[in-house]
C-alpha cells in the first residue's frame, strides 16, 4: 500500500514549485488532490498533467485571503472525494525591502496572504478532517509552509519573517488545540529552493553586482551540503508529514535548508 493511498489533500499555491512538485508526490503516494492558486492557467495545466499520468486531481482557482473560496475549496474536496485528510498551506509571497521603505499596504498584503491564509485554512480543514479521526484512527494532517526566514531573521525580509515566525508560533498553537481531535499540525521550514520566489531572492541578493552564475555560485557554497534546495526536497518533507510514518509528530519544525540554519 502506498503511504498517503487512499487519502484526499488540498495544496494551496499548487500550479507551480514546491506546490506542484507536492501534488505529485502525493499522487505518486496513492492520494487524490486539490490543487489551488491564482494562477489559473498554470494551475490547470498541472492537474491536467496529473490526470494524464493516471492520476486523480482537480483545479480550483483560489484566494487564499477568502473564507468564502476557503469554504468552496473544503466543500469541493468533501463533496467529490469524499472528505479531507491533508492540508498543504503552502501559498505564500515575499517583500524584499528594509523595513523603513515597507508601505502599510504591503504589510497587509503579505499578512492577509502569509498569516490569514494559513489561519482561514485549518479554521476551515478542521471540521471536515474530524471524521477522519474517529474510533483511534489516524486522522488529519496540516503541513504548514513556513520559512528558515521564520527561525532567522534575515535582513530586508522584516515583514516576511514576521509572517512566517508567526506560522511557526501558530502551527504550535494549532497542534496542541486539535490533538485531541486525532488532527496533527506541523510546519516546513524551506531553505533557498529553485523556484520562481527562490530566484527573486538570488536576483535581489545580486543587487545589481554580480550575474546568475556568481549568484548561483555563492549561494551554493553557503550550503554546507553543497547544493541548493530542489522542490523535491519539500515534497519529500511534506508526504512524510502527511503519512501515518510521522502519526507521533505534531507541533514539529522540520528544517530543510541544506544545513544552513546548523551553522
Amino acid at each position: 500500500m502506498s503511504r498517503v493511498d487512499g487519502k484526499v489533500a488540498i495544496i494551496t499555491g499548487g500550479a507551480r514549485g514546491i506546490g506542484a512538485a507536492t501534488a505529485r508526490k502525493l499522487v505518486d503516494a496513492g492520494a487524490k488532490v486539490v490543487i489551488t492558486d491564482v494562477l489559473t492557467e498554470q494551475g490547470e495545466e498541472t492537474a491536467s498533467a496529473i490526470r494524464s499520468d493516471g492520476g486523480e486531481a482537480v483545479f480550483l482557482p483560489h484566494d487564499v485571503t477568502s473564507e468564502d473560496d476557503w469554504q468552496r475549496v473544503v466543500g469541493t474536496a468533501r463533496d467529490q472525494f469524499g472528505g479531507l485528510d491533508i492540508l498543504v498551506n503552502n501559498a505564500g509571497i515575499v517583500v524584499i525591502k528594509k523595513i523603513e521603505e515597507t508601505t502599510l499596504d504591503e504589510l497587509q498584503k503579505i499578512f492577509d496572504v502569509n498569516l490569514a491564509g494559513v489561519f482561514l485554512g485549518v479554521k476551515h480543514a478542521v471540521p471536515v478532517m474530524r471524521d477522519a479521526g474517529e474510533n483511534g484512527e489516524p486522522g488529519g494532517s496540516i503541513i504548514n509552509l513556513s520559512s528558515v526566514a521564520g527561525i532567522d531573521g534575515v535582513p530586508k525580509y522584516g515583514a516576511y519573517c514576521m509572517t512566517k515566525g508567526g506560522v511557526r508560533i501558530f502551527t504550535k498553537s494549532a497542534a496542541v488545540e486539535l490533538a485531541r481531535d486525532n488532527i496533527r499540525v506541523n510546519s516546513i521550514h524551506p531553505g533557498l529552493i529553485q523556484t520562481d520566489m527562490g530566484g527573486e531572492v538570488m536576483t535581489a541578493a545580486a543587487r545589481g553586482r554580480l550575474n546568475d552564475n556568481e549568484v548561483r555560485a555563492a549561494m551554493t557554497k553557503g550550503h554546507p551540503i553543497g547544493r541548493l534546495g530542489v522542490p523535491d526536497d519539500i515534497a519529500n518533507g511534506v508526504l512524510y508529514l502527511a503519512s501515518d510514518d510521522s502519526s507521533f509528530i505534531t507541533g514539529t519544525e522540520l528544517i530543510i535548508d541544506g544545513g544552513v540554519t546548523a551553522g
